[in-house]
Order: structure tokens, then C-alpha cells, then sequence
């Protein structure tokens, strides 16, 4: 039992163990099932394991160095089920890239580069490739800071995340059933992968205002049921088959904002509601909305000239940029970009269960 190099770290809104790719092993089954048992899976209390028992807080992120020119660190994202012994790369976390460049500086993958490092990352489950840029005063990973992220106690340094090349990084096409706006069980529905394949539907549709507590909403069993045949039957329009087993497509339920943001939203993974939104899921769900005849478009509420899309969720905002060329056709997005915070929780060996 000699264990495993790992760093735990605080990635946005979001937890997960960071690991270079050679400290694990090289068969995906194999390294998937170190994992599942470093995590604590399968077990709804993840007890005998890093988990967190919920899935924003059940990821793993494999850390390397570049494997070919144009980027700095390949990453490859990698959702664990809690209860379920599962292991997924069909999506990319853009809440744990908010970490990589820290990991990859703190790992000697990529120097630091004077008072602000630039860590060009290519995100492996997507083939896109992502920009972070974060403190690294006197050469060293700085975590402090006075950035504050709704969902997450206390601040933290900025991380900027810049993403480009990412529309249909997942699903082909930025809209992947070919429409705009589509109809799923009389439901109206807009589908979208702008880094992350998202479904979105006015709450009311299904039921809600789309303001409800993340704990009211999980304790709906009608609504999951609801949730599930919706994101079930949208994720083989998209492309995506037989979605049962996957935390993809995302389910994202919009509203009226209420706090002088652009809009209300309330996500689920794969039916569970998500304490906040993922940060790619927050990209696709404004991406979406800013399309003429999108589902709930009529909902948005766009912000001044030069300021960002402020998406509101379960435990507050998220501000989003979105620069997307409708001109033609189909749309075109230029560049999308979110501030997000990291910090390192812990590094050293972790034991995995027998």
C-alpha cells in the first residue's frame, strides 16, 4: 500500500482529486477502478473514499504535459458516480479546469511566468482548448484573493478561463438536433453544446417557478421523473444515444431572474439538482438563450453594453461572456469567458480502499 501522489483542490464551484496521468495507470479499466475506490464509490456517503457524496464533489481531474504543439497540459475530466460505480469522460468540468494551471505549475509541467502565468490547457474530453490565467507572484501559485464565487464561502485569487472552438465540442454542431428550438413530449426545449450539451426549458413547463431551493427541488420525485424522460428522449435527438447510464445531456430550468441578473436558472445532473451550475453548462445555457426563438428566450434580460450575462442559480451568480457571430448561419460562437476561483485543499498520498 504504498498509495497515490494526489492533490485535492477546490475547483469553482466544484471538488476533485488532481492527479498526473503517470501516477495512475495507463488501461483506462484499470485506472478507472483505482479511482472508484480512491473516491469511495460506490456508497451514497462515498465514507471509505475522497468523495464528497454528491457529484460536483465525486471528480477527478489526469494532469499532463502537452501531447502535441499548441497547448501546454492535455486534461481529462472524469465524473464518478457516488452510489453508482461509474466512471464517465463523455463531458468536459469547467469548474476543475479552474485548478489545472495551478496543479499543472505546482507539478513543474509549466513554469511560472512572472506575477501572472498563462496555462494554455487542451481539455482531452472535448478536443478544444482552454486559456487559464491566474496569480503566480514571485513565482509561486498564489490562492489568495479578494474574488468572490457565489457558492463558495470566502474569496480566492481570479482565475480567468477563456474558451474558444468549443461549440459542438461533444455533440458535433452547436445545435445538435438541428433546430433552434425543438418539441420533446409537448415540452419546448432548446438543445446546445457550447462545451457542454445542455438542455433548456422554460420551469414552468415542468411544473416549477424555477426559484425553488436545490433542497426542494431534489426532494420532488415527480419532477426528476420528468426530468429524466425529457433529457432521456432530447439526448438521442442530439446525437448522444441512450443517455440512461450518463450524466449528459444536462437538464438546465429557466426563469424570470430576481436579483438583477440575466436569468434564473436551475440545473440538474443527470436529475439531481446542481447546487449551482457548472461553468460550461452556464456558457451553453446563454449561448442558447441568445438565439432568436430559443425556449425561454423571452426570459432573458440582457445586460448593459460591455458587461457580462450574470446567470442566476441556486446559491447565486455566475458571469458569463459570451461574443457569438449571428450573421450566419449557424450561428457562430467567437469566445466565451467565465472568472472562476481555485484553491489547493490538500496534497500528498491518498490510499485507495482494497
Amino acid at each position: 500500500m504504498t498509495g497515490v501522489p494526489c492533490m485535492l483542490m477546490r475547483g469553482g464551484t466544484s471538488k476533485g482529486a488532481y492527479f498526473l496521468a503517470g501516477d495512475l495507470p495507463a488501461d483506462p479499466a484499470a485506472r478507472d477502478d483505482l479511482l472508484l475506490r480512491i473516491m469511495g464509490t460506490p456508497d451514497p456517503r462515498q465514507l471509505d473514499g475522497l468523495g464528497g457524496a454528491h457529484p460536483v464533489t465525486s471528480k477527478v481531474a489526469v494532469v499532463s504535459a502537452a501531447s502535441e504543439p499548441g497547448h501546454d497540459v492535455d486534461y481529462l475530466f472524469l465524473q464518478l458516480g457516488v452510489a453508482e460505480a461509474t466512471v464517465s469522460a463523455r463531458q468536459t468540468c469547467g469548474n476543475l479546469l479552474a485548478g489545472v494551471g495551478q496543479f499543472a505549475v505546482e507539478r513543474g509541467l509549466v513554469p511560472a511566468g512572472g506575477e501572472r502565468t498563462t496555462v494554455r490547457v487542451r481539455l482531452l474530453n472535448t478536443g478544444t482548448v482552454a486559456v487559464a490565467t491566474f496569480p503566480t507572484p514571485g513565482g509561486e501559485v498564489d490562492y489568495r484573493g479578494g474574488t468572490a464565487v457565489s457558492g463558495v464561502p470566502g474569496t480566492a485569487a481570479p482565475v480567468e478561463l477563456e474558451f474558444t472552438g468549443t461549440a459542438g465540442s461533444v455533440c458535433g454542431s452547436l445545435l445538435p438536433t438541428g433546430h433552434v428550438r425543438d418539441d420533446v413530449g409537448g415540452i419546448a426545449v432548446s438543445c446546445v453544446d457550447n462545451g457542454m450539451p445542455v438542455v433548456v426549458a422554460r420551469a414552468a413547463d415542468l411544473g416549477v417557478t424555477g426559484h425553488e431551493p436545490a433542497a426542494e427541488l431534489a426532494a420532488d420525485t415527480a419532477l426528476a421523473g420528468r426530468i429524466d424522460a425529457l433529457r432521456t428522449e432530447a439526448g438521442k435527438l442530439m446525437g448522444l444515444g441512450d443517455v440512461g447510464a450518463s450524466s449528459v445531456p444536462k437538464t438546465t430550468l429557466v426563469a424570470a431572474p430576481r436579483d438583477g441578473g440575466a436569468i434564473c436558472t436551475r440545473t440538474f445532473i443527470p436529475v439531481e439538482p446542481h447546487p449551482s451550475i457548472g461553468v460550461l453548462g452556464a456558457v451553453s445555457v446563454v449561448t442558447a438563450l441568445l438565439l432568436d426563438g430559443a425556449a425561454g428566450q423571452d426570459l432573458l434580460v440582457a445586460p448593459p453594453a460591455g458587461e457580462p450575462f450574470e446567470v442566476e442559480h441556486a446559491s447565486g451568480k455566475l458571469a458569463v461572456r459570451i461574443e457569438l457571430d449571428t450573421t450566419v448561419t449557424p450561428p457562430r460562437v467567437r469566445r466565451s469567458t467565465v472568472f472562476r476561483t481555485a484553491r489547493k485543499l490538500f496534497d500528498g498520498t491518498v490510499f485507495p480502499r482494497p
